[in-house]
């Protein structure tokens, strides 16, 4: 058992998200039966059932967005509004809980060198600026050649163990879902370099893929679709201007047969503060970003942090990709479903307030109705071109409602 010590109350405390999160490391951290002080926590996607029980009255939890289990913890959870790429500054400037970091790592090698496998990511950033480390060595954390590491003198504690990484839930397409990616794969060019939302939506673009030729792809993480892709031999990476040959993110989000399989395939894991970097992303300038909104208003402006009036922030790296893909890249693609709970997800203004991506970093959006081609065009022709790829039976009712504000 780890023994954390006697944390003075404020101490910061972050650590991995999604499959490599550390989560016997973080149990034992938040064990209600454990004597401590009020601690300020930081971690980002989180399927951990037991963390809404082991966050005290006390605790301040921070993230970039209320993701997985986050939500369950309602005010007791701060959503900081940021980019993605600023993650790693926010670290370094310790504006982010960050002086014990929890992380999952491969056992070390010969020279005691331990692979942060498949989450390196923010963690990667993270560890430069935290004095303390602690790790959860764990024998299924595939080596990485092409990742981060960290020697095991680095660590003040560690935890061996041998289980299987998270897996992400898997959701079925739906046939909107495929509509909406068939519609994207037809703006997409051979040659091209990808990033792409995950979910449903996200895995139907890459099935949808199937008969393109040499398609690279720089993301913020790696889902089994774009094994599938791999496998097929539509992802080459061939024409990537940087990382040539190989598919680029921080970590990976799926199935235990994608995190096996990670070691074997052509995948580089690298931080945040080079997935994300503006001076990384310019030069591909074949880049396609292809990300998801909640709600799209008439002029192309994107809604994606809130839902139902509650914040849920997670801007992540659309914004980053988006502007790359526009201003230095080929194209910026947003995409969404034309209705959420039988309203259209088209308006004329954004119901929930927040602009999460801004009108002149978007190029097209994409619903299962049609392509709304926006780079270049005044707010007039946006308007009919939005209204045109709306639900046909909220048309009638946009076009009046633009009528009357005009």
């Amino acid at each position: 058992m780890i023994d954390f010590g006697d944390l003075a109350p404020d101490t910061g405390v972050w650590w991995g998200q999604a499959a490599a999160e550390p989560r016997p490391l973080v149990d034992a951290l938040l064990d209600p039966a454990r004597e401590r002080g009020p601690l300020r926590l930081f971690t980002g996607l989180s399927w951990n059932e037991k963390l809404a029980g082991g966050i005290r009255p006390g605790d301040r939890m921070i993230s970039y967005g209320g993701l997985g289990t986050l939500r369950d913890l309602g005010e007791r959870l701060q959503v900081v509004p940021c980019h993605y790429s600023a993650i790693p500054r926010l670290f370094a400037e310790h504006r982010f809980p960050c002086d014990i970091g929890l992380v999952q790592v491969s056992p070390p090698d010969a020279d005691g060198r331990c692979s942060m496998g498949i989450g390196a990511d923010y963690m990667a950033d993270a560890i430069d600026s935290t004095a303390t480390l602690y790790a959860e060595i764990n024998h299924q954390m595939p080596r990485i050649s092409d990742a981060p590491w960290i020697h095991i003198d680095r660590f003040a504690g560690t935890l061996e163990t041998d289980r299987p990484l998270a897996e992400a839930s898997a959701r079925p397409a739906s046939d909107s879902d495929r509509a909406i990616a068939a519609r994207i794969a037809a703006l997409i060019d051979d040659g091209d370099t990808l990033q792409v939302g995950v979910g449903s939506l996200g895995d139907a673009v890459f099935d949808a893929l199937s008969d393109h030729r040499d398609l690279g792809v720089h993301t913020g993480m790696v889902t089994d679709g774009i094994v599938r892709l791999v496998d097929s031999g539509v992802i080459t990476n061939a024409g990537k201007p940087t990382d040539t040959g190989l598919c680029v993110a921080g970590t990976a989000l799926g199935s235990t047969g994608l995190y096996r399989r990670s070691a074997e395939l052509p995948f580089r894991f690298a931080p945040t503060s080079y997935t994300h970097a503006p001076q990384v992303l310019s030069q591909l300038t074949n880049l396609v970003a292809v990300n998801f909104a909640i709600e799209v208003d008439l002029t192309g402006q994107v809604g994606a942090e809130l839902s139902r009036g509650n914040y849920l922030g997670a801007i992540g790296g659309q914004v980053d990709f988006a502007r790359a893909a526009s201003l230095t890249g080929k194209r910026s693609i947003v995409a969404l479903r034309s209705t959420m709970r039988g309203r259209s997800s088209i308006k004329l203004q954004l119901a929930e307030g927040a602009v999460s991506t801004g009108r002149a970093d978007v190029d097209y959006v994409v619903t299962e109705h049609g392509v709304a081609e926006l780079y270049g065009q005044p707010f007039d022709e946006r308007r009919r071109r939005l209204i045109a790829v709306a639900a046909p039976e909220f048309r009638e009712e946009l076009a009046r409602q633009v009528a009357t504000a005009a």
